[in-house]
């Protein structure tokens, strides 16, 4: 049975599924909605979360785990929040055979929870900051779902903070955008533009909400991760006060920040091809994959002690590898099949290739094959990894720039976007204008960049001077 993929061209989406489902990715649960993530995409996702944390606890952030049971009068406490996230709400009524007392909301989101406990552990500015992070599950019903993308259940990591002063919650909240873009870009590959959300699209319960934003390869974008200053509203909510240092009584200021396991949707999207996927090589599961070809036992007897020399100096490099011996499969269905998982580095030996000391490798990024000798192999595989990541990241730059047009009539944001790709436009218009806008062309306010042309123009819109800019799109 062919493992191909339906054609990006022809179906997108169903391109999107295929390789989810064909790359072993993750599958359809029995339960609407839910995904049951695979160990190929669990050990994708184990990599982002293992680097991702690393970054967290860099800058001074630890780990803790809150209960997923939230009582449903803790939402209520934040208008906004409880406002937002109605809808999407999973609620626990029974437990123990009889009807609980208060109903138990499965965390959509944990700031309630949280701040139910920080009331508990804050009394005075001695005590702040409190800099945590969760990595957990969450809940949020949705209507229409996409494996990675949107699900009901999905995982991912939230960071929660406290702090003395409202200066100190945004340079919080700044530092931690500012990490993603980093993982974004230095680890996915994948460029982003950094900004902030209009009051439309912001975080329920937020006083600013920042995002990095992600062209696809369908031109559409993806916010692919969020970070908060939640000023004193959730402080407010739960009576979350502290004796400062002139023994005055305060609020705490907040923020929190996360992403998920969008994040594998997002690389799926970013890179993939009509054969399926193209990972980074920083996060890979595999970054090398050795393919031994022999027809009977005297060439394996030759070529498998070959291949355990090169492995000996993968491990030695701690590389992440692979070695396909499964002998029932042909070389060429090997091939194939790595190439749909996204390998960076393919390797093939062969009893030809063990008598004249080279190998053959081959690039999944550019599909180019190379003989080379066993000792370049082992002096340059690194060099060729991170040669790849670098021209990752830089196609990708360079096809979102192809794709992003500076406009200025509604009719050229209408012809920028009805195929996907950015509109770069000088915006003065309201929150209103905005969902106008929407409802009329799919399309929405990404972000305001932090980077700003600092010039004059006028809003294609409202007819209005202004020096600020924005990014419409069509997205996820």
């Amino acid at each position: 049975m062919s493992k191909g993929v339906t054609p990006q061209s022809q179906d997108y989406s169903k391109w999107y599924t295929d390789v989810v489902q064909k790359a072993e990715l993750a599958d359809y649960s029995p339960v609407k909605g839910c995904m049951v993530i695979r160990p190929y995409g669990y050990a994708l996702w184990e990599n982002i979360k293992a680097n991702l944390d690393k970054m967290f606890k860099e800058t001074g952030h630890v780990n803790a785990y809150f209960p997923m049971l939230i009582p449903e009068s803790f939402l209520k406490k934040e208008a906004d929040h409880v406002e937002g996230f109605a809808p999407e709400l999973a609620v626990v009524t029974h437990g123990g055979g009889k009807k609980l007392e208060e109903p138990l909301v499965i965390r959509p989101t944990s700031e309630t929870i949280i701040w139910s406990m920080y009331k508990k552990w804050i009394n005075s500015y001695r005590d702040l900051p409190i800099l945590i992070n969760q990595w957990a599950n969450v809940v949020r019903w949705e209507m229409r779902t996409r494996m990675f993308l949107r699900t009901t259940e999905f995982l991912w990591q939230e960071g929660h903070t406290a702090h003395a002063t409202a200066e100190e919650a945004i340079e919080e909240s700044h530092k931690m955008i500012g990490v993603y873009r980093d993982f974004a870009e230095n680890f996915m590959a994948m460029p982003v533009i950094v900004g902030t959300k209009t009051e439309n699209e912001k975080f329920a319960g937020a006083v600013d909400t920042f995002t990095i934003e992600a062209m696809m390869g369908d031109k559409r974008a993806l916010q692919s991760g969020t970070s908060h200053y939640l000023g004193q509203n959730f402080a407010k909510a739960f009576d979350v006060m502290f004796q400062n240092e002139k023994n005055e009584q305060e609020y705490v200021f907040a923020s929190s920040w996360g992403v998920s396991t969008r994040l594998v949707g997002a690389l799926i999207m970013t890179h993939g091809d009509d054969k399926g996927l193209i990972l980074p090589p920083k996060l890979a599961p595999y970054q090398l994959v050795l393919v031994p070809i022999y027809r009977d036992d005297e060439a394996k007897e030759k070529v498998m002690p070959y291949v355990k020399d090169i492995t000996d100096s993968l491990d030695a490099l701690g590389l992440r590898y692979h070695v396909d011996s499964r002998e029932t499969l042909s070389p060429g269905f090997k091939f194939n099949d790595w190439e749909m998982k996204g390998v960076p580095l393919r390797i093939e030996v062969g009893p030809r290739d063990v008598d004249a000391g080279k190998l053959v490798c081959a690039k999944r990024l550019s599909g180019e094959k190379a003989i080379i000798t066993k000792k370049e192999f082992k002096e340059t595989v690194v060099k060729m990894l991170d040669d790849i990541q670098f021209e990752m990241l830089a196609s990708k730059k360079a096809f979102r720039k192809e794709n992003t047009l500076d406009i200025n009539s509604y009719d050229e944001l209408k012809a920028a976007t009805e195929n996907g790709g950015f509109a770069r436009a000088f915006w003065a218009g309201s929150s209103d204008d905005e969902k106008r806008i929407q409802e009329e062309t799919k399309t929405t306010v990404r972000c305001i960049p932090f980077e700003q042309s600092g010039k004059e123009g006028t809003c294609f819109y409202t007819g209005k001077k202004t020096t600020t800019q924005v990014i419409f799109a069509k997205s996820y």
